[in-house]
């Protein structure tokens, strides 16, 4: 599926591509809601449609993975939930042993997520993949969302790349059709993002269903390095 040495840098979304995304699912409309309706004394199904409501209001947009804003906008401590939850937080099946191949391909790999940068912290101290990563970058410091125009544009202040030597692996349509756009020539949605859900389809991308599809081999990766 790939020819990785057409390839100088890896790209690598969070939640739904290397973490399974029912921890987010789960939180944000399970936890969430129950956590509303205690402190507001109403029915779950109420407090649903309370915080339903605002999310369609930020869709789209940095708030909606903003956790100031939901800590404001919902009066909970946003932080403070997750962290009793971190159990939940899991590695997708082969993305250890993918991130070990592909460092053997001394090739730039990039985490590059919307998550707040307190989710991020949080999610790399419980799973330890950021040893993997020459750069963890959250899009809150460009003040943007991956899938807001110019986005991948303004990437290359803090991570200067080549979009036709660039592979991008991401589990949202918006993101992936963005990153399409600014130039990014090699894109890979993510086929079952939440391992609890059904697999979901993204048009006009070809979709993972294990990483272990696109594993170099060690003894290619030597012969790439070496070559």
């Amino acid at each position: 599926m790939l020819s990785w040495g057409d390839i100088d840098t890896i790209m690598f979304d969070m939640d739904g591509t290397l973490l399974d995304l029912h921890f987010d699912s789960y939180f944000w409309h399970n936890l969430i809601p129950q956590a509303y309706s205690e402190k507001h004394n109403i029915s779950v199904e109420v407090a649903q449609d309370k915080i339903l409501a605002g999310y369609e209001k930020v869709y789209g947009l940095l708030d909606w993975y903003c956790l100031d804003h939901w800590t404001e906008e919902l009066g909970l401590d946003i932080k403070e939930l997750k962290k009793t939850i971190t159990h939940k937080i899991a590695i997708r099946p082969n993305v250890l042993i993918l991130l070990k191949e592909l460092q053997l391909l001394q090739k730039r790999i990039i985490l590059i997520t919307n998550a707040h940068p307190i989710s991020l912290n949080i999610k790399m101290k419980h799973t330890g993949l950021e040893v993997f990563f020459h750069q963890c970058i959250s899009s809150h410091s460009l003040e943007l969302a991956k899938e807001n125009p110019g986005f991948w544009e303004k990437l290359q202040s803090l991570e200067p790349y080549k979009p036709d030597r660039t592979v991008l692996f991401d589990d949202s349509l918006p993101v992936l059709q963005q990153a399409k756009r600014e130039g990014i020539k090699y894109l890979f949605g993510i086929a079952q993002p939440d391992s609890k859900n059904s697999p979901i389809e993204l048009e006009d991308f070809p979709q993972i269903e294990d990483f272990n599809q696109i594993l170099p081999s060690s003894l290619n990766a030597k012969e790439i390095t070496n070559g």
